[in-house]
């Protein structure tokens, strides 16, 4: 019976495998200029830690048939230094796997969030709450005008809380419940969350940031392809989460610019 649950082990490992050896999981489309650089990250992990994964069966189907069929009285042997020696082992080579990706990674990482937005980038402000996005863009003097969390109305759609009447800068400000931006044009993202934790994540852009409550977050990137892509919250914050989404359209300039004027039009 052991040596059948030894080989039961083996198959399932093989079978686990597969579909990944063979690639039959197809990554979503990259729409992104660093987009490759997290799928070869992916790559490379799902690649050592499978490698890892079939190792440790493999060991231990090796132990289940050597060590099932061992009659009673007979001498067990031990590896030299005991259990401690293992967790010691273990301890390094985990220890070391986790270096190395995160070492490998560094450039993909810093790509995102570790280096600086272009002078000529998108600035759009994008406030999450219970259970919408909402995007705001600087109108024609560039300029966003300031916040007054106690003006927030969502009854009159002032989501930002804005004071046009008292405020210069924020006469012309956009607002939208879809992020439209140009196409191969670097979008530099303003974020806060205006309650609870929420989570912005495009899987066309391999980009997930939380939104802490609290904190102003910064985040940029530029997308290569039109086309329309869904923006999710990943982050549970209440019983509205599974409806919390929004779009990100992404345009040609001339298309863009159209849509801009429509929207001061529209304010």
């Amino acid at each position: 019976m052991g040596k059948f649950f030894a080989i039961i082990v083996v198959i399932i490992a093989i079978a686990s495998a597969y579909p990944i050896i063979a690639h039959k999981y197809v990554q979503p489309e990259d729409i992104s200029t660093h987009g490759h650089a997290i799928d070869e990250q992916l790559s490379d992990t799902m690649a050592e830690s499978g490698f890892a994964f079939l190792g440790a069966q493999f060991v231990l189907a090796f132990f289940v048939w050597r060590f099932t069929a061992r009659k009673d009285g007979t001498k067990v042997s031990h590896l030299p230094g005991g259990a401690k020696l293992m967790v010691v082992a273990a301890f390094i080579l985990v220890g070391t796997e986790v270096l190395a990706l995160g070492v490998f990674g560094q450039k993909a990482w810093a790509s995102v969030y570790f280096t600086a937005p272009k002078p000529d980038d998108l600035q759009v402000q994008v406030q999450a709450g219970q259970f919408a996005f909402y995007f705001r863009y600087p109108g024609p003097d560039g300029k966003f005008g300031p916040l007054h969390p106690d003006k927030i109305d969502e009854g009159n759609a002032n989501f930002f809380g804005l004071d046009p009447a008292n405020d210069v800068e924020a006469r012309d400000d956009v607002v939208a419940a879809e992020l439209a931006v140009p196409v191969n044009k670097e979008v530099h993202l303003l974020m806060h969350a205006k309650d609870v934790g929420h989570s912005f994540y495009v899987r066309e852009l391999r980009l997930q940031q939380d939104f802490v409550p609290g904190l102003d977050l910064s985040l940029h990137f530029t997308a290569t392809k039109p086309g329309k892509y869904e923006i999710l919250c990943t982050q549970l914050c209440g019983l509205g989460h599974y409806n919390m989404k929004a779009y990100l359209d992404v345009m040609t300039q001339e298309d863009f610019e159209k849509w801009m004027k429509e929207k001061i039009s529209e304010q």
